[in-house]
């Protein structure tokens, strides 16, 4: 079948290679952290529902100007100074402001409230004045000012929920302009930055890993087949299922996000896979003095159907991510599970269809190594025999350890741990992180539930400012910023701007006529209080302390707020993009669960249904599970936390490394089918799919850490975490497999 329509197979193949080349150009890149706001989630409907009072907690953007001699220097504020206006001026920024911008109130005698300028930058006698009034000032440090006076922030309002195309267009234009000055550092904090930022990140390590890659696989089809025809036909392979991938990924417009720079090395270490397998077979086949009509038929009925099995297996471990309640994830795992069943069918059409062109020696080098082969998994297999007891022994001992790491496993990640290492962004972050209050935002939405009161209600203003105040004592928080803000700007004001002054006015009298001038600014009014003056905001940052961390303080805000305030008057719901991304934790457990229970579950029946034995399904998993309580322990031992990225790779690798199992007891079943006794199955099944399956194994092993050279610190752990498993699994299968096998059928032996 596949000799006779073997040209048109090419040519399709070749056909639908280069539509998908020119597919793959189409793609388009995406990051936002909406993408992992987790689906179907009540406090996520309760957030949209405040964004939609309000306005977004994110739709800003930071720029912090360093001045190693301090900000109070003449030249240095001219130049903040023209830079802020000239930014306003760019179409997708709404609003800019600095301290060089920035007035504030104060009453002055006879004329009444009148504004006074932050800083006084044409007037440098003023400096000193302005700079102890400016960094006692809890509305301006950490929020415009640095903690240690060198730097200033302009804060830009972008318009809301920026696309790529815009935030890369913005970040463009305010590079361009900034240009222009010479100020001794800048640093960037804010979505439109990390959007256009981890897109480029994300860019570089598609090519980067695929460039890798492709290097290990040419040097590894180098040392197995040390012919041109082999090496090329195994590369074109390969290539094809990669390229068709990408190309289907277009024609369903999908787009890349935050994951995709793991699927250039996923299709080219399983279409790898595949291609050894197959070709291995089919040399097997030639040497053993077979023309190539039957060599391939022989390949297709037997390794065919095996490796059938394993694309679905492995496609069984990314479909299973499905139940994740995050988009990025579930795009991920459908993708990668299209990819696997991509490189099946070029492997098995386009491989097979091109191979029988090619004699034995044109494919592969004949040489003595096979034989050496053949005596060191004959002696693998005569230690299983000789030493079933100590591999038990040690298989205890193993999981004993395990466990001990699994349970050292921490979800307290940071967000820090998502940009790239020794760029720009990640220095910038920290910058902020350490000089002024972090990027988290964190909400406090409240409700006046009382029908005859509002949010300017005496008593409801108090309330908030006490939980203010009450965030004020956490270091993780900082810049709590609610409408008391402005009640307490004007009661500075009108008590000569002494700093002791800026706090709520005890008399409510002097609180109703500071209501009446508060509410003739609804610039300041709209973003804090709603239109219905029923709900009020309190905006604040967290810093990024991690996940856990951050999960504890707010349970002990929320204690507070029931043991101290009226809670029967208002509600006071925590809310913002932090606090919804860091609820991932939460859903990264719960689908890390349920995803590898599935992918368990259907991989056992998929057993059940090939080898019709309870027996076997316990033999098929047990030597799978192993690895994967070893990655687990990997992360506790290693303090790496368990976020969104990482999570996803138990289901993967319990698909991947289950693939060499099935090789082993399909090889198995086929030799006893053949009239071969338990021990002439064994023995056969070791030295015929053993080579395969290590072959396939170093490759799979080298191939994922090639992700070592990601920047992408998450990547580099998902490289480090396979890499381990499919190294133990191999082991797990050619040590444990055959113990099992002598002992469930001991009386058969």
């Amino acid at each position: 079948m596949i000799e006779k329509w073997r040209s048109y197979i090419i040519f399709v193949f070749l056909l639908l290679a280069l539509g998908s080349a020119w597919g793959a150009f189409q793609l388009k890149f995406s990051f936002d952290f909406e993408q992992f706001f987790p689906e179907g989630d009540a406090d996520l409907n309760y957030f949209l529902e405040f964004r939609e009072r309000f306005e977004p907690d994110d739709n800003f953007l930071l720029l912090a100007l360093e001045n190693k001699e301090g900000i109070f220097e003449q030249d240095f504020l001219e130049d903040a100074h023209a830079l802020t206006l000239q930014l306003k001026r760019i179409e997708l920024i709404k609003q800019s402001i600095s301290p060089t911008t920035i007035s504030y109130p104060i009453k002055v005698p006879l004329i009444g409230f009148t504004s006074r300028p932050a800083i006084h930058r044409k007037s440098p006698e003023k400096y000193a004045q302005d700079s102890i009034r400016l960094l006692s000032d809890e509305r301006f440090v950490g929020s415009l000012v640095s903690k240690d006076a060198k730097s200033l922030v302009i804060y830009m309002k972008t318009v809301d929920q920026l696309l790529q195309s815009e935030a890369e267009h913005l970040m463009d234009t305010i590079g361009t302009v900034l240009n222009a000055y010479t100020f001794d550092d800048s640093h960037y904090l804010g979505s439109a930055y990390f959007m256009d930022e981890l897109v480029a990140m994300q860019k570089r390590e598609m090519i980067v890993s695929t460039l890798v890659s492709g290097a290990l696989v040419f040097f590894v089809m180098f040392l197995i087949f040390r012919r041109f025809w082999g090496i090329v036909i195994s590369l074109f392979s390969i290539a094809f299922g990669m390229l068709l991938f990408l190309g289907l990924l277009a024609l369903l417009g999908r787009e890349l996000n935050a994951m995709a720079a793991l699927y250039p090395v996923l299709m080219i270490i399983v279409g790898t896979s595949d291609v050894i397998h197959v070709m291995s077979k089919y040399i097997d086949e030639l040497k053993a003095g077979k023309d190539k009509s039957e060599a391939i038929r022989i390949t297709i009925r037997e390794i065919g159907m095996a490796t059938f099995l394993t694309s679905v297996t492995t496609s069984i471990g990314f479909i299973t991510l499905w139940t994740s309640r995050i988009p990025p994830i579930r795009d991920f795992g459908l993708n990668c599970a299209m990819g696997v069943m991509v490189a099946y069918i070029t492997v098995l059409l386009f491989t097979c269809s091109l191979i029988t062109f090619f004699k034995v020696d044109q494919i592969i080098k004949i040489r003595k190594g096979d034989q050496r082969w053949y005596n060191w998994l004959s002696r693998f297999n005569q230690f299983t025999i000789r030493s079933p007891k100590q591999i038990a022994l040690g298989t205890l001992v193993l999981l004993f350890f395990t466990f001990l790491g699994i349970s050292m496993i921490s979800t307290n990640y940071n967000i820090k741990e998502i940009f790239p290492r020794g760029k720009k962004i990640t220095s910038d972050f920290t910058f902020f992180e350490e000089q002024f209050s972090g990027f988290r935002p964190f909400e406090i939405a409240v409700h006046v539930k009382d029908a005859d009161k509002d949010i300017f209600d005496f008593e409801v203003i108090k309330q908030i400012n006490d939980l203010e105040n009450h965030l004020k004592k956490y270091e993780e928080i900082g810049n709590a910023m609610s409408v008391t803000s402005l009640f307490k700007s004007l009661n500075r004001a009108s008590n000569g701007d002494r700093l002791e002054a800026y706090k709520l006015p005890t008399s409510e009298k002097r609180f109703e006529e500071y209501k009446r001038l508060v509410k003739k600014f609804p610039q300041q009014m709209n973003v804090l209080v709603s239109e219905d003056e029923k709900y009020g905001r309190i905006s604040s940052r967290f810093l990024d302390v991690g996940a856990d961390t951050i999960k504890a303080i707010s349970q002990r805000i929320d204690l507070w707020v029931n043991e101290t305030l009226d809670t029967n008057m208002l509600t006071f719901t925590q809310t913002g993009t932090g606090v919804i991304v860091d609820k991932n934790s939460v859903y990264i457990r719960n689908s890390l669960i349920q995803g590898l229970g599935l992918a368990i579950l259907i991989v056992s029946l998929l057993m059940a249904f090939l080898f019709k034995s309870w027996k076997m399904v316990i033999i098929a998993l047990l030597p799978n599970l192993i690895p994967l309580l070893i990655s687990g322990a990997f992360l506790g031992f290693g303090g790496i936390e368990l976020e969104a990225g990482i999570a996803i790779v138990f289901a993967i690798v319990f698909g991947i490394a289950v693939d060499d199992t099935i090789h082993f007891l399909s090889k198995y079943k086929l030799s006893l089918q053949k009239g071969l006794s338990i021990e002439e199955a064994i023995q056969l099944t070791f030295v015929e799919t053993g080579k395969a399956i290590c072959l396939t194994s170093i490759v799979l092993f080298f191939g994922f850490l090639v992700l070592l050279f990601s920047i992408h610190p998450p990547s580099v752990t998902i490289g480090a975490l396979i890499s381990l498993t499919l190294f133990t699994a191999v082991f797990a299968d050619l040590l444990i497999i055959p113990v099992m096998i002598r002992w469930f059928y001991k009386e058969d032996l």
